[in-house]
This record gives structure tokens, C-alpha cells and sequence, in this order.
């Protein structure tokens, strides 16, 4: 089913505070709670919401380096990319991995309390990895704009 206006309106209301209720949603978009809710109800069982959660500051929780690392593989056969895989899904410090076209294979948005922590973990956990060529990183040194809502 397309989305119409209403819908767009509640993705991007959500999008911005994912907490509200349907009632606050309804107060907004000018609706009953009642519409409101079975509207998002909607949106989520589509497929359209996928996950609700929590902005966390980093530098409170004492990650204060983040970083962006492209990693480029010197093989590519299937186990190999499956065992990288595996290595990004339990490695905490990585919080977000794309599979890319270019020179590089993957590019990872890592957090780590210190410079020292993200050496270490580039060293003795991306490099130490049978398959890895090469690493390069890119230290974030400060951020203009961050988890924006999605054009909708």
C-alpha cells in the first residue's frame, strides 16, 4: 500500500521523537488517537518501522574517538567474508558496516575510548584478521550532523 501524506507526516513526527504517544501523535497531525495509532500500528507491521531506540551520548559513556575505517581484503572467497562478517557483528566498538564498490571492501564507523584503544583495536583486531590487506582510518574530529531523520 503507498504512503500517503498522513503516513509521511507520522514517519517523519516519529522519526524525531519515536516516544510519543498516540495520543501526541493525533494532537500533532491533527487526528484522533484512535487513527493515529492504528496508522503507526500500520507503518510498523509494513515494514516501514523497523526498530525504536535511544540517541546515548558518547563522550559521557567515555568514548570520546570515533572514527571511520576502510578496510580492503586481500581475498574474497565466501568463508572468508563470512568470517569478517562474524568478526563485525560481535565487535562492539563498530556500530555501523557497510559492504562497499572502490578500492576498499567495507567501511566501518568505530567508537573507542582513546586513540591508544582504537590503535590497539586496529592493530591486534582488523589487521590481525587472516584477510586483511589494508586499513585506513579516518579520525572523526567533530561532527556537524548526526542520526538525521530520512528525507520522507
Amino acid at each position: 500500500m503507498p504512503l500517503d501524506q498522513t503516513d509521511k507526516n507520522i514517519l517523519k513526527a516519529i522519526q524525531t521523537n519515536s516516544s510519543l504517544t498516540a495520543a501526541e501523535l493525533g494532537e500533532r497531525l491533527i487526528m484522533s488517537a484512535s487513527q493515529a495509532g492504528r496508522r503507526r500500528q500500520r507503518l510498523e507491521s509494513e515494514g516501514y518501522i523497523t526498530h525504536y531506540g535511544a540517541h546515548l551520548d558518547a563522550i559521557k559513556l567515555g568514548l570520546s574517538v570515533q572514527g571511520f575505517v576502510q578496510v580492503q581484503m586481500a581475498a574474497h572467497a565466501e568463508d572468508i567474508s563470512k568470517s569478517f562478517a562474524r568478526l563485525v557483528e560481535l565487535r562492539p566498538e563498530i556500530i555501523n558496516a557497510w559492504v562497499l564498490t572502490g578500492q576498499a571492501d567495507y567501511l566501518l564507523h568505530i567508537y573507542c575510548t582513546d586513540l591508544s584503544a582504537m590503535n590497539q583495536f586496529i592493530q591486534s583486531v582488523l589487521l590481525a584478521h587472516d584477510a586483511v590487506a589494508r586499513v585506513e582510518s579516518q579520525i572523526v574530529m567533530d561532527a556537524l550532523k548526526t542520526n538525521a531523520p530520512l528525507p520522507v
